[in-house]
C-alpha cells in the first residue's frame, strides 16, 4: 500500500508545484532572467498561461509511477534493515536507518526520472517563436502595406520539441541513448542526498509534532512536518539540481558543457558561486505546500487502506 499512497501523493504534488518548477528551470538555464518575478512576467507576456505548463502531460503520466517507487522503495528498505538488524520489520528504526532508506529510494528513482526530466526541461526551456510586429506606416493608416510573397505552410520557424514524446524521439535520434541520460551523474547526487534529508526529516519532524499518547501527529502535524521536509530536502537538493538542468538543456544548439564537473567549473566561473543556489528561495516556496500536499494524501491513503483492511 506504500507504493500505491506514495503514487496518489506524487500526483497531488505535481498539480500543486508545476507551474514555480517550470520558473525554477527557466532561472536556472537562461541568465537574462533578473529574478523570480522577471521570469514570470517574461513567461507570461510570450506564452500566456500555457507557458507555465510545458511538458506537463510526460511527469503527470511518470509521476504515479516514480512517487511510488521512491516511497514504496523507502519503505521496503526501512524494513529489511530493520528486520537484518533488529529482528523485527516493526522495529523503531534508528536515523542512520531512515537516512540509508531515504538514500537508496533516491538513487532507485533516478533511472526511471532522468528521461522524463529530460523532455522536462527541455520543453521548459523551449520559448515558442513570436511573430513580428509591423511598425506603423508614416504616411498614415490608410497607406497600403508592402507586399510579401506567401510563405509555404509548414515552412515557418516552430518549436523543435512538439511534445514530450516527440522530445523523447528527437532527442534519442539525435543524441542516442546517453542524451536521454544526460545529467543523470547530477541527478544522482541531488536526489540521492536530498532524499536522505527528505525522510529523515519529516520522520523527526512527525515525532516532535505528535501529541502525547498518541502514535502519529494530526493532519495539521503531516502538513506542518511534510512542508518542511521538501523545503530541506531542496535546500540540499539545488546545487546539483542547477547543474542537472543545465546539462539536460545543453543540447539545443550548440553544447556548452563537456561533463558534470566542467559544467560546475564554468558556471561558476562565469556567474560566480551564487549560479549554484539559483533558484533556491523558488524551490522552498514551491516545495512546502508540494510536499504538504504529497504527505498529506500518502498519509490519508495509508489510513483508508487501514481502517479498510480491520473492517
Amino acid at each position: 500500500m506504500d507504493f500505491v499512497a506514495g503514487a496518489v501523493g506524487g500526483v497531488c504534488g505535481v498539480a500543486v508545484g508545476y507551474p514555480l518548477d517550470t520558473v525554477k528551470v527557466k532561472i536556472q538555464t537562461e541568465p537574462k532572467y533578473r529574478g523570480i518575478w522577471h521570469c514570470i512576467w517574461d513567461t507570461y507576456r510570450r506564452e500566456r498561461v500555457r507557458g507555465f505548463y510545458r511538458g506537463l502531460s510526460l511527469p503527470v503520466c511518470t509521476v504515479s509511477l516514480v512517487s511510488s517507487v521512491s516511497f514504496g522503495t523507502y519503505r521496503h528498505c526501512l524494513a529489511h534493515i530493520c528486520r537484518v538488524r533488529y529482528g523485527s520489520s516493526d522495529a523503531k528504526p534508528s536515523k542512520a536507518d531512515i537516512t540509508l532508506s531515504g538514500f537508496a529510494s533516491g538513487l532507485v528513482r533516478v533511472f526511471l526520472t532522468s528521461p522524463t526530466e529530460v523532455a522536462k526541461v527541455r520543453l521548459q526551456t523551449q520559448t515558442q517563436p513570436q511573430p513580428q510586429q509591423r511598425r506603423p506606416s508614416l504616411s498614415g493608416p490608410s497607406a497600403a502595406p508592402p507586399a510579401c510573397p506567401a510563405l509555404p505552410a509548414g515552412s515557418g520557424p516552430g518549436p523543435k520539441y512538439r511534445g514530450p514524446l516527440h522530445c523523447l524521439a528527437t532527442v534519442a535520434r539525435e543524441e542516442g541513448l546517453r542524451g536521454l541520460y544526460k545529467g543523470s551523474s547530477a541527478l544522482l547526487l541531488r536526489d540521492g542526498h536530498s532524499f536522505a534529508t527528505y525522510f529523515l526529516s519529516y520522520t523527526l519532524l512527525c515525532e516532535r509534532l505528535t501529541p502525547a499518547g498518541r502514535s502519529q501527529p494530526d493532519v495539521l502535524g503531516v502538513l506542518v512536518a511534510g512542508g518542511c521536509a521538501g523545503v530541506l530536502a531542496w535546500a540540499v537538493a539545488t546545487p546539483m539540481d542547477v547543474i542537472k538542468s543545465r546539462l539536460q538543456a545543453d543540447g539545443q544548439g550548440r553544447r556548452r558543457y563537456r561533463g558534470l564537473l566542467h559544467c560546475v567549473v564554468s558556471s561558476v566561473r562565469e556567474e560566480g558561486p551564487r549560479v549554484l543556489f539559483k533558484g533556491l528561495a523558488l524551490n522552498c516556496c514551491r516545495a512546502f505546500p508540494v510536499n504538504m500536499a504529497v504527505f498529506v494524501t500518502y498519509e490519508a491513503v495509508l489510513g483508508l487502506t487501514r481502517g479498510l483492511a480491520e473492517s
